[in-house]
């Protein structure tokens, strides 16, 4: 018998039992969607979190406290100074060949007064570098100066957001006067709105003179990180290399730093996300495993109920081979219109989410190709048993069978 013949009879015996069949198809149909949607948000967070990271600035490294630079320098909002500080800063920024700028930043969340009304914010204590380092632009105004800096004036960047909550619509925020804290700022400019940067919003945050903040504002000489932007991307490795050489020359303590760059945070962030991701796939597999049960239970059904037809296909000259071709290839079927449907439902699925929920959601060509394979390989695997049994029943037992 022709394989084609072989799958149109077992598709005929599908349709003959449409509303099994359709049951059947019901667990692998879940099984497929629910993988294809967590897969998907797994894929949408490492994108978010993968840009959010590269939102940092271009070609960064980017220094912390480390355990012992945390008891010293106090990884917070009160303390007085420690390693990771400004003169670490200036000491890199004369010192470091391979970097285009030094960007210290610290910050404290505090209340921001404008003439519309008060709100609580980010204050990020930065240089004039901080714009050129983190890949940022003023919208209205001017970006403070290194007089700025030296003379601790006290002179605010607001972030669009900020500007538009403190103050009237309509009203330029230039020129205008703010009170962080108990202390007047004069506005010297607004950003341009960015969004997520890294792990925060810019548009929430108000920059200002390092050395102002430190000074009137914080209390004390605590850096949250030091970014070092680096020429070119090919010179990361070397620029590392360089740049630890010199906290190590300056600190003498590996435990007083930690040197990380963005391809390293990329890279530990997206191994997390993998590991999340097939966390997720695996869950929603164990619905696929059901569904490929279901399918197996519901064969050995078909074949107790279709014994005396394999009997008489068996006595007109069957050959074993062809009954298995026959089950197996009505098994596979039903897994696969199953995957097919979990597909279509999944990739639907993840666009409403992604629309309603505010997820991001990426359904990428892999995920569709590991459905289809899966279901294949449930079907498969699922109805091999069945197959089997059917191919093995004897002619003369079958034709007897009532």
């Amino acid at each position: 018998m022709m394989v084609i013949e072989v799958l149109r009879i077992a598709l005929s015996g599908l349709q003959s039992n449409k509303l099994r069949s359709f049951l059947t198809v019901l667990g692998v149909v879940i099984g497929v969607t629910a993988v294809i949607v967590m897969v998907a948000i797994g894929e949408g967070a490492k994108s978010r979190v993968t840009e959010n990271i590269q939102g940092l600035g271009s070609n960064l490294l980017i220094i912390t406290p480390g355990r012992e630079g945390d008891r010293q320098s106090g990884f917070g909002a009160s303390g007085s100074g420690g390693a990771i500080d400004l003169a670490l800063s200036e000491y890199l920024k004369e010192n470091c060949l391979l970097c285009l700028g030094v960007s210290p930043e610290a910050s404290q969340n505090m209340t921001v007064r404008g003439p519309k009304t008060a709100i609580n914010s980010s204050i990020v204590g930065v240089t004039p570098d901080y714009l050129s380092a983190r890949n940022h632009s003023i919208a209205l105004g001017e970006f403070f100066t290194e007089a700025d800096l030296e003379w601790r004036r006290r002179v605010a960047i607001l972030g669009s957001s900020v500007a538009e909550e403190i103050f009237p619509p309509g009203v330029d925020p230039v020129g205008q006067y703010v009170k962080i804290g108990n202390v007047r700022f004069e506005v010297g400019g607004v950003l341009a709105s960015k969004g997520q940067s890294g792990f925060m919003n810019i548009d929430d945050q108000v920059l200002v003179p390092i050395t102002t903040a430190q000074r009137r504002l914080y209390r004390n000489q605590r850096l949250r990180a030091i970014y070092l932007q680096v020429a070119d991307a090919k010179l990361m490795n070397q620029a590392k290399a360089e740049v630890n050489a010199l906290l190590m020359e300056k600190l003498g303590n590996p435990n007083a730093y930690v040197l990380n760059s963005q391809a390293d945070m990329v890279s530990a962030m997206e191994d997390t996300m993998n590991t999340f991701t097939l966390l997720l796939a695996g869950i929603a597999g164990v619905s696929l495993l059901v569904g490929g049960i279901g399918i197996m239970n519901i064969m050995l059904v078909s074949v107790t109920e279709r014994v005396r037809e394999i009997g008489i296909r068996k006595a007109v000259g069957a050959k074993r081979r062809e009954i298995l071709l026959q089950f197996l290839s009505e098994a596979i079927a039903l897994s696969l219109t199953g995957g097919v449907i979990g597909i279509l439902l999944g990739i639907f699925g993840a666009r409403m989410l992604a629309h309603y929920g505010g997820w991001r959601a990426i359904v990428s060509l892999n995920s569709i190709i590991l459905a289809v394979g899966y279901s294949f390989c449930i079907g498969l695997f699922f109805g091999v048993y069945p197959a089997n049994k059917a191919s093995r029943l004897q002619p003369v037992e079958a034709l007897r069978h009532e």
